[in-house]
């Protein structure tokens, strides 16, 4: 596949097969955007879509090796390299996340604000939220490869935090929670 023994057109040979690969960073493909790069010498300006998963190969027909004997030219054959350094965790078109959650919102319930990928939102929790509960925030999460204005969705999973360095009222509190807690009142 990769050669310059190509297909025989018009009694030409096509052009070598070129390998690039191109490093981005996961903010970098969040949107549709155009780079230029440099491949045997010559520029070529691409148009990178979002979605462009780690790994993804993409094929730009003609711009390989020329052609031998009025044969076409190669293509070039480019490998994404894509690096996450957000605290999401991405999954093709869905971001995973962890939310830390204070004891008190989550026995009560309330609103909180979260972080997605490129704005905050404003959630409600509802009373007697458990450790690890997932919310799901539709249309949050990455734009899917070729499909404009289409996104994948953000998986919330809440965190309870246990407070620390607790005032001895504080303790005292709790001691009164337990104790209403295991007599049944």
């Amino acid at each position: 596949m990769f050669g310059s023994q190509g297909k025989r057109k018009t009694g030409g040979y096509s052009g070598q097969d070129y390998n690039a690969e191109l490093h981005l960073n996961l903010k970098d493909v969040y949107t549709t955007h155009k780079q230029t790069i440099t491949v045997n010498g010559k520029s070529i300006r691409l148009t990178i879509p979002a979605g462009v998963e780690n790994g993804q190969i993409i094929k730009i027909s003609g711009h390989g090796g020329e052609g031998v004997n009025g044969g076409p030219n190669g293509d070039l054959y480019i490998t994404f390299t894509i690096s996450n350094n957000t605290q999401f965790k991405r999954e093709g078109k869905d971001f995973y996340t962890d939310f830390e959650l204070d004891i008190y919102t989550a026995v009560l319930g309330g609103d909180i604000t979260i972080d997605t990928f490129n704005s905050k939102v404003k959630l409600l929790v509802k009373p007697e939220t458990q450790n690890g509960t997932k919310v799901k925030l539709k249309g949050k999460g990455f734009p899917i490869y070729k499909k404009e204005g289409e996104f994948g969705d953000l998986f919330v999973t809440y965190k309870i935090k246990i407070p620390t360095n607790l005032s001895d009222k504080e303790k005292e509190l709790f001691k009164e929670l337990a104790k209403i807690r295991n007599n049944g009142n």
